[in-house]
């Protein structure tokens, strides 16, 4: 088998870019003991910004945390001609966060509302996040509605705005149909990347559903088509929660060496 893998480009590994390597270069050690041959790629790698494709994939499998549009058309067409592609490029697509609150919504999965009394929060639609701007806080509609002109003015006209959930901020980390999931509080080991979960103060633990948790974080996996994912959650202080961000292969730093198994599991000799 060949295996073509691709490293996120550092732009949309703000304050991560030595974390998601790491995840990468785990899941391709135990690739490797598979027999495959493994080719690294970077998201502006020539053979990915060229535009002349041919009828068969380049590679059997594609191991890919890349986001660029162009990185993502090669791997749509080489998903049309038979390819192995994880994540999916269609997949990955779907995790703007326009995409997913109008996905989330339709399924009934727990969301923040777009009104409340407690502040909002303005994010970044059209592409992740690449800088602490892209996701803010706003304590008021009228520092919303400034936020939302900053945005405008910085060229951004996509973006999305929630009501903030007040409770604990939950992280949870999943590999699509393998068992894999695992959730953490950032507020206790302080492992953050922009630091936003300080609006929400230090975690109360409050109790909450993990199985109904995991069951709607795989929900969302499917109907995205995204198998290697995280996200986050606020449990409210009455065991309720709200999924406020899911995103496509994260660093998995709390959890790497079993998110590591999980991925390569779903392109070991057994599984294909």
């Amino acid at each position: 088998m060949r295996v073509g893998v691709v490293r996120r480009k550092s732009c949309f590994s703000p304050n991560s870019v030595e974390k998601d390597a790491a995840i990468l270069n785990e899941v391709v050690d135990i690739v490797k003991q598979f027999g495959y041959i493994v080719t690294r790629l970077e998201e502006d790698d020539v053979m990915l910004l060229n535009d002349t494709y041919d009828d068969k994939p380049l590679f059997d499998i594609w191991l890919s945390m890349g986001r660029l549009s162009s990185t993502l058309e090669v791997l749509k067409h080489e998903q049309q001609c038979g390819a192995l592609v994880v994540n999916s490029a269609y997949g990955v697509e779907k995790c703007r966060r326009d995409v997913l609150q109008e996905i989330m919504e339709k399924a009934g999965i727990p969301t923040p509302d777009h009104e409340g009394e407690h502040g909002y929060w303005i994010k970044r639609a059209d592409l992740a996040a690449q800088s602490h701007d892209d996701v803010v806080y706003a304590a008021n509609r009228n520092v919303a509605d400034e936020l939302k002109r900053h945005f405008i003015e910085r060229g951004i006209e996509q973006y999305v705005v929630q009501a903030h959930v007040v409770g604990d901020v939950v992280k949870f980390y999943g590999v699509q149909s393998t068992g894999f999931f695992r959730f953490f509080y950032p507020g206790d080991d302080k492992m953050t990347k922009f630091g936003d979960e300080i609006v929400n103060g230090a975690p109360h633990h409050y109790h909450f559903d993990v199985d109904s948790l995991k069951k709607h974080a795989e929900q969302l996996s499917m109907l995205t088509g995204v198998q290697v994912y995280g996200g986050d959650c606020v449990v409210t202080e009455d065991s309720d929660y709200r999924i406020i961000d899911f995103n496509d292969w994260p660093s998995f730093s709390r959890c790497r060496h079993d998110a590591a198994v999980a991925i390569a599991s779903l392109i070991s000799p057994d599984n294909l």
